[in-house]
């Protein structure tokens, strides 16, 4: 029953964990902002970018497609069934993970914060709170068939721990500046 859950919530969150990774390796371009400032800082700032935007939300929904394809195999042999992601919902989980990260982007600049600085629970949490919420309102019945109360558990659990270990990991490696 839990390993179930938590295999079901990494499998239904996968096309929200995916955009802003591929964000970043698609980046670069004309920042979404302008350059224009609030209060003397910029309003979100040179790492969100219209190009890494739409390239997040197409490798999120990409993701998504490419799950439809193999659910079927993967739910025999995990023993129970995976959800399938019709395009609202998968579109909805890609675009609301880049959303919510521009948000928190906003969010930084009003603090304070540069590009790249910490914000602990809102770096773990932003683009979760923005592909659910986009979800919910582009594709209501898959969300409410979909995420259970348990399975938002999970889903608010593991998040954090997956965030924290793949940047720990990316800084080893020495493809992140900082680990958080």
């Amino acid at each position: 029953m839990v390993i179930s859950l938590i295999v079901t919530a990494f499998w239904a969150m996968l096309p929200a964990y995916i955009p802003n990774n591929a964000a970043v390796l698609a980046g670069g371009g004309r920042p979404i902002d302008g350059g224009r400032t609030m209060g003397g800082r910029r309003i979100l700032g040179d790492g969100k970018t219209w190009r890494g935007t739409a390239a997040g939300t197409l490798a999120g929904l990409a993701v998504a497609l490419a799950l439809n394809v193999v659910q079927p195999t993967l739910s025999s042999l995990v023993g129970f069934s995976l959800p399938s992601f019709p395009v609202a919902a998968g579109f909805a989980l890609a675009l609301g993970a880049m959303l919510g990260d521009i948000g928190a982007s906003f969010l930084k600049r009003r603090t304070g914060r540069e590009r790249g600085a910490a914000f602990p629970g809102l770096d773990q949490l932003d683009f979760v709170v923005g592909a659910l919420v986009l979800a919910f309102v582009l594709a209501p019945a898959w969300f409410t068939a979909t995420f259970t109360l348990p399975l938002l558990a999970v889903v608010l659990v593991m998040t954090p721990v997956l965030h924290v270990v793949t940047n720990v990991g990316a800084y080893v490696l020495g493809l992140k500046n900082e680990p958080y």
